[in-house]
């Protein structure tokens, strides 16, 4: 896919309610970037998965965008998707102009592409690093090896940078146990407890729900290596808020 680095395809941009991982509760500007070939079974943004949907802004144009819906109080700017590493160097562009209006940058990511995300980090001050477990049918098998060896050196990357950095993984009632444990265990192989500031099991919510039973199966695997773990519903959807 060939993208303009001077444009953004820009899904959308709003004010809301942080309804995922560490940060819930907190007032958000969502900047969704369009774009994303993962197509996770369970996505709940499948509008913003087509490379070429949204609008094709001019990057001065998006950074008005931005000012404009700027509210006072806002906690942090969310750079989302989609997905952001699609239009990484465009991101960049954007939380500069954050950061220089003195705001708190947050990137949402499925980590797919190490090299791209370490361009992006210098910039953001709050990474999620997201793993996709098998059942997610992001890629293929024979591909997915590589995307969590991606999603470990992002991980890597964001701690030794000293980022805010926690990690969340979606569960079904489909996933495996066992692998979750055995990624869970790789996580902590390559990276040490103290650097990491949350670990967010969020159930799916439409697709496969996982039980009550199993969702305490994933938090006693990760709990013993970790303890500030947490199940975390999507919360926005249960307020009501976008």
């Amino acid at each position: 896919m060939l993208l303009n680095p001077n444009t953004i395809q820009l899904s959308e941009i709003f004010t809301s309610i942080e309804g995922e991982g560490i940060l819930f509760g907190t007032k958000t500007l969502f900047v969704r970037m369009a774009g994303c070939h993962l197509k996770c079974r369970w996505c709940d943004t499948s509008y913003a998965l087509p490379m070429f949907s949204g609008n094709n802004y001019s990057i001065d144009y998006v950074k008005k965008l931005i000012a404009d819906h700027l509210q006072p109080f806002t906690y942090k700017v969310n750079f989302t998707g989609g997905e952001p590493l699609v239009q990484h160097e465009a991101v960049i562009e954007l939380a500069k102009f954050v950061r220089e209006k003195g705001l708190t940058t947050y990137l949402e990511s499925a980590c797919y592409d190490s090299d791209r995300f370490a361009k992006l980090l210098p910039y953001i001050d709050i990474c999620k690093v997201e793993f996709k477990m098998s059942d997610s049918e992001v890629v293929d098998m024979n591909h997915y090896d590589n995307l969590l060896q991606n999603e470990i050196r992002c991980l890597m990357a964001s701690v030794s940078n000293r980022k805010i950095t926690y990690i969340k993984i979606v569960v079904t009632n489909s996933t495996d146990t066992k692998e979750f444990a055995v990624l869970v265990g790789n996580i902590f192989h390559h990276v040490s407890t103290e650097y990491i500031d949350g670990f967010v099991i969020q159930p799916s919510d439409t697709i496969d729900k996982p039980t009550t039973e199993r969702l305490l199966r994933f938090y006693d695997i990760v709990c013993s290596h970790y303890r500030e773990v947490r199940i975390i519903p999507q919360l926005h959807k249960q307020m009501g808020a976008r």
